[in-house]
């Protein structure tokens, strides 16, 4: 037999296998060098004047699509490819037509053996795919075991307990809050905290402005309740701007399946709830599971398990993820369980009802430290003949970081307090929120919705955006600011 001779694989035919490799890329912004004429050249073994001319025939035909982005690692932009819907079908077809193709493969024992392409990577034991198979194929005849240029061998065999399931998962969470600076004032929240506990209510919502202490002061609360460590499986989990509601719920299985540590039993398949790869999350199924795991309603665990669940910076998540934290009230409620979450702005995982009339939910919402606490906190610091409560309310709102700075530095105004609200708050505001704000900013007393919309030329109710974050609130006497924003907004309305 010829060298080669066997296999032969249709430009086009290379061009639309290696596009489908990279389709994940249709929709970026930025590209990989892999979806230009000379990746693609490479990739396929053409000359790349023969990719454009081939292009020119499949964009024709309606299978690719062409474009110009920005490619990683270059400074201009450039010409890039990818696979229109009809692309998509047209190459898996050619792909799953190509895999039948018997190509030659030379064993680890050095027998030659004539095997179907899609074998081929299993029995070398290699992360290579369909076209790179067929292109060493077509070119060198036979595929080689252990050729360096496949990369290291995998194992096919793995050393019994060696990989255990969902090992690592606990880095994403923690067994108690954060250590915290000492809490000051705040002494009526902590009391609603300890209503709440006491209470039928399994949710707690605590809402405030960027750094206006609601993680200190759920620390600080966390301290002082002994009955916690020992009831309940305590998890306080970081919400990031990247997590998803897969992650979360992965983290939360791993919780409740290894409460000491150490990997556990799963009775309840609890763990088969995550979806694989592409797929979305049965917030259904996985709730039924998890309230059958904590519950133990077959009696396979032989205990009964508690969750005390802190999920700090929910406004992170997206709406899956609200999603998931719903199906998490449905739990605690059927397991006993507590769940607080902290965010800056009214999450909408449930709906106002569980607060105003099923008292399902608790929220608190949280301000500026009062004046009479400022008082006590000053007199710590030995700065109560310096400096009035009163004064330092008016320039700061309250806010706890402004005092924090006031007694590392001796500022009242310092340029971090101002720089991180700034922004945290006033630089992330749209254009027309920060102008309703700042004509806010110059009364000295609540101004009615009608009169600002009027003053600042917009029509329409209050943006609810600016209402679930608490920057600006609805009272008797009409709209208002939180404290601690109006300080700031104040030093550029009368600087």
């Amino acid at each position: 037999m010829a060298r080669g001779s066997k296999v032969n694989v249709a430009v086009s035919d290379r061009i639309l296998l290696h596009l489908l490799n990279n389709s994940f890329q249709t929709e970026m912004h930025t590209a990989t060098p892999e979806v230009t004429r000379r990746g693609i050249a490479e990739a396929c073994a053409i000359h790349p004047p023969n990719v454009s001319r081939s292009m020119r025939d499949l964009v024709t035909a309606g299978v690719v699509g062409q474009t110009t982005r920005q490619v990683v690692g270059e400074s201009r932009r450039q010409k890039t490819w990818h696979l229109t819907p009809l692309g998509v079908e047209v190459s898996a077809a050619i792909k799953h037509k190509l895999e039948e193709t018997m190509v030659l493969l030379r064993s680890r024992s050095g027998d030659l053996l004539e095997i179907p392409a899609s074998q081929a990577s299993e029995r070398l034991r290699a992360d290579l795919d369909i076209l790179s198979i067929l292109m060493h194929a077509q070119y060198e005849g036979a595929l080689n075991y252990g050729d360096i240029r496949f990369g290291p061998v995998r194992k096919r065999k793995v050393l019994p307990g060696s990989i255990k399931m969902m090992a690592g998962a606990h880095a994403t969470y923690h067994t108690k809050p954060p250590q915290t600076r000492d809490i000051h004032g705040r002494r009526r929240e902590k009391k609603l905290l300890d209503r709440w506990f006491t209470s039928s209510s399994n949710i707690c919502v605590i809402t405030g402005v960027a750094g206006c202490g609601k993680t200190t002061l759920i620390s600080n609360w966390f301290s002082t309740q002994e009955k916690i460590s020992s009831d309940y499986l305590v998890m306080y989990y970081p919400c990031q701007t990247w997590d998803t509601a897969t992650g979360l719920a992965t983290s939360i299985i791993h919780r409740v399946l290894n409460p000491s540590g150490v990997s556990g039993e799963d009775p309840y398949n609890l763990v088969s709830t995550l979806p694989t790869p592409g797929n979305n999350l049965d917030y259904d199924l996985l709730r039924r599971r998890l309230v059958a795991t904590m519950i133990d309603e077959n009696d396979e665990l032989s205990k009964k398990q508690k969750l005390f669940l802190i999920l700090d910076d929910v406004h992170n998540l997206d709406k899956s993820g609200n999603m998931l934290v719903g199906a998490m009230m449905q739990v605690a409620e059927a397991s006993e369980s507590k769940i607080v979450t902290i965010s800056r702005e009214c999450p909408n995982f449930y709906d106002r009802r569980d607060v105003l009339t099923l008292g399902r939910v608790h929220e608190i919402a949280l301000e500026g430290l009062s004046q009479i606490e400022l008082e006590e906190w000053i007199a710590t610091m030995n700065l109560d003949d310096w400096i009035s409560s009163k004064i330092l309310h008016e320039r700061t709102g309250g806010h706890p970081l402004a005092i924090e700075l006031l007694e590392m530095y001796g500022e009242i105004e310092h340029r971090d307090w101002v720089k991180f609200l700034d922004a945290e708050i006033v630089e992330v505001l749209p254009a027309n929120e920060r102008m309703i704000l700042m004509e806010l900013a110059k009364s000295d007393r609540p101004v009615l919705w009608e009169e600002l919309a009027r003053a600042t030329g917009i029509t329409g109710g209050p943006p609810k955006t600016l209402m679930s974050r608490g920057l600006m609130i609805e009272l008797d006497g009409g709209m208002w600011l939180h404290e601690a924003l109006r300080s700031r907004l104040r030093m550029y309305v009368f600087d």
